[in-house]
């Protein structure tokens, strides 16, 4: 069974919704929880801190361990003092998911630069800014379970929300590299593109649908990729109990060298190029450099030593 006994969470945008559903999760099965929420209108306007304190009354009531804390995840000063307290109290961090978000959805064309930054402060520097400040403590204790939350609009975009889309793609790029320079420390970190009828898509969302795509529906998948047996550099897609993984692949595609690597011909062989047979995944990017090396070596014939 997975347990969470004598571990700390920190689970932000946990006041409702998704947050909210992770948090008492965790709780239930063991975790010392702080609960973070700003209070905010979906559009990141305002504060009140009675959700978070909701939820932590709920976590106590059912007999565990809970703590508000009101930090605004881009505000580096407050997202210390959040860590801090943590460490004051129950001194260690094993697990941070990054849920909070806000929406100023409008077409890129009627949406101001003020709009498109809030959001991409909210949602992807927030998430980097609460991830760098538990990132020396999970080093120190050579253990860490991190979770950042992506959505099918940054995975395959959605009318309306290209500052939405944009934070959201840049989770995976964050995931990318933090796994490979958390690895030997023991840090895993995955990315969970979910779908839940919350706050943020209720509107969108007609009653029947609503009712099936309930954020309990996709904890049980948080939870696990924050296992002590987790994976790392997965995206989990979640949504009314279907779980599927996202995976980025690159093409066998072709090689052109010398005079023939023109605009036509690259225009010519465009079906080879984006042919799907033996795609494969790439490790690293240094991985694409030295697969296009070695395309390019073997056309010439030249023998390429590494010396890494």
């Amino acid at each position: 069974m997975i347990r969470f006994d004598n571990q700390v969470a920190i689970v932000t945008g946990a006041g409702a919704g998704l947050g909210r559903s992770h948090a008492l999760a965790l709780a239930a099965r063991g975790a010392k929880v702080v609960v973070n929420d700003l209070g905010a209108a979906t559009d990141g306007q305002g504060a009140d801190d009675s959700a978070a304190a909701q939820v932590v009354a709920e976590i106590r009531a059912a007999g565990g361990e809970a703590m508000a804390h009101g930090a605004d995840v881009s505000d580096e000063g407050q997202v210390a003092d959040m860590v801090a307290k943590t460490m004051e109290a129950w001194g260690r961090i094993d697990i941070l998911i990054n849920n909070a978000g806000i929406l100023r959805d409008k077409t890129f064309a009627k949406m101001s630069i003020a709009d498109f930054r809030k959001v991409v402060e909210v949602h992807l520097m927030g998430t980097a800014i609460c991830t760098h400040a538990v990132w020396p403590i999970m080093r120190d204790q050579k253990y860490g379970r991190i979770v950042v939350t992506t959505s099918a609009s940054g995975v395959y975009g959605n009318f309306g929300q290209v500052n939405y889309g944009a934070a959201k793609a840049g989770m995976i790029g964050l995931m990318n590299v933090l796994h490979l320079e958390g690895a030997k420390y023991d840090i895993r970190i995955n990315t969970l593109a979910p779908t839940a009828a919350t706050r943020m898509t209720e509107e969108l969302l007609p009653e029947p649908v609503k009712e099936l795509l309930v954020p309990e529906s996709i904890t049980p998948g948080v939870l696990y990729l924050v296992s002590k047996d987790a994976p790392s550099r997965v995206i989990l897609g979640a949504g009314g109990g279907s779980y599927a993984q996202t995976r980025i692949y690159e093409t066998p595609g072709i090689t052109l060298l010398g005079d023939d690597n023109t605009p036509e011909a690259v225009a010519a062989q465009i079906d080879q190029i984006t042919a799907e047979d033996g795609m494969q995944i790439m490790d690293d990017a240094f991985a694409q450099t030295r697969r296009y090396a070695a395309n390019a070596a073997k056309a010439l014939g030249v023998d390429v030593k590494w010396t890494s």
